[in-house]
């Protein structure tokens, strides 16, 4: 069983799922496509990642424009991070707006990011690792990406002196866009 939460931006959901504990370890659905899709998660999921972050590592912000954009289903299987969706739909109520969730192996949640929404995350936790599904495969022509810091987004990141990738650090402002 699924419980869907509408965030501050209505389009982005949390997910938290039954688990099943016994002492042999725990069992829990992390998707089933009817219930998502009677939920309002109605993407084909075709692509899955995985990444690995130490402690005071930031990723992204990162999205793919147009026909390439992609929809993610994010969950931390180890350790714990700090997940955050920006609105980058011009003509949406919540334009440039984000919300931004503590996803953990411990507490289990899931966030579902629409496509057109740009992706960053912060490790909160050495040996943290993520698992995320994606509506469109990667395709690095495509890749678009805002700088972590962006004053005009104002994100409340939870660390402070991240640790970034030269190629992040490298991500646009918004008023560049």
């Amino acid at each position: 069983m699924f419980k869907f939460i509408k965030t501050e931006i209505p389009e982005v959901i949390l997910i938290e799922t039954e688990i099943f504990n016994d002492n042999r370890g725990f069992f829990m659905e992390t998707y089933k496509k009817s219930v998502f899709f009677k939920n309002g998660i109605k993407e084909d999921f075709i692509q899955d990642n995985s990444s690995k972050s130490f402690y005071g590592v930031l990723r992204g912000l990162h999205y793919q424009e147009g026909s390439k954009a992609q929809a993610k289903l994010v969950r931390c299987i180890r350790g714990e991070i700090f997940d955050v969706a920006v609105d980058l739909r011009k003509n949406s109520p919540t334009y440039l707006k984000w919300v931004g969730f503590t996803l953990s192996a411990e507490n289990k949640k899931q966030l579902y990011i629409p496509a057109s929404f740009a992706h960053g995350f912060c490790s909160l936790t050495n040996d943290t690792e993520i698992v995320y599904k994606c509506s469109k495969e990667y395709l690095p022509e495509s890749e678009k990406g805002l700088i972590w810091n962006d004053p005009t987004i104002n994100i409340l990141w939870p660390i402070e002196n991240p640790i970034i990738s030269e190629k992040d650090l490298k991500n646009f402002l918004v008023a560049d866009l």
